[in-house]
């Protein structure tokens, strides 16, 4: 029998395990920094941070997928009931740029859905956690808080009338589509923000909507969806409708809009 919210603690002890490596590594200043096929960074960091989450959620006997593991085959993976899907140093680019702006990201994943959700923002000592079954918390200086719950999902429709709204989006990827697509609302302000933080943003309610025309991967999203989706606010496909999807044959995700 699975227990989310057992599982949901060792998640939260795995991410802060991994933030102190990570840390102590970024404060070494030495990085280690090797480029991977796909031409991103990696770190000592995404490393260490991968073998301590891999070590404690192994003790679960659930399959974990994770951005810095080995590569498991579609065939093995597609049968998966409940399994982690994880990005140990989610926001690489901004550990090297030393900006603060990094996470660790956890999911508890059911039938492909994200069900749990872990980030842990080690530089600056902030956690976001939650499910459904225990409600989402924010825990920063020792003092926690739940993030309210949102009763009725929010239309495109509605935040179209609002007098203004908060766009959140990456500086790296402003580009034409997304600029297009803040042009549909009234007084829309734009704030950035580095790696799955984008997302708490929208937990906290800090930002309206979160427009994503360019590339991510399944491990950027799925711990962020995971609170969202616990808070009743969902990310979509280009089609203002369907959710996005896990455990593809391809984990790379489409476009998105997340409000």
């Amino acid at each position: 029998m699975i227990n989310v919210q057992q599982l949901l603690e060792l998640a939260k002890e795995s991410s802060l395990q991994a933030g102190k490596a990570i840390l102590e590594i970024y404060a070494s200043g030495d990085f280690g920094i090797d480029i991977k096929n796909d031409q991103s960074p990696l770190t000592l960091a995404d490393q260490a941070a991968h073998n301590i989450i891999a070590s404690r959620l192994d003790e679960t006997a659930l399959p974990l997928l994770s951005e810095e593991g080995k590569h498991i085959p579609y065939e093995e993976r597609k049968g998966w009931d409940w399994y982690w899907l994880v990005d140990p140093l989610d926001g690489t680019k901004e550990f090297i740029k030393r900006n603060g702006e990094f996470t660790v990201n956890i999911a508890l994943m059911h039938t492909n859905v994200p069900v749990a959700g872990v980030i842990y923002a080690p530089y600056l000592d902030i956690l976001y956690y939650g499910s459904k079954e225990t409600g989402v918390y924010k825990i920063e200086n020792g003092r926690q808080v739940q993030l309210p719950y949102n009763p009725k999902k929010q239309t495109l429709e509605e935040l179209r009338q609002k007098e203004s709204i908060t766009v959140v989006a990456s500086k790296s990827h402003l580009n034409e589509e997304t600029k297009a697509f803040m042009d549909q609302f009234r007084n829309a302000s734009f704030s950035s923000m580095g790696s799955s933080l984008k997302l708490m943003l929208l937990a906290e309610g800090a930002a309206d909507i979160y427009p994503r025309i360019a590339p991510t991967m399944e491990w950027d999203t799925a711990a962020g969806h995971a609170i969202l989706r616990s808070l009743n606010k969902g990310m979509y496909q280009t089609d203002l409708q369907t959710e996005l999807q896990y455990n593809k044959e391809d984990l790379l995700n489409p476009s998105f809009i997340a409000f």
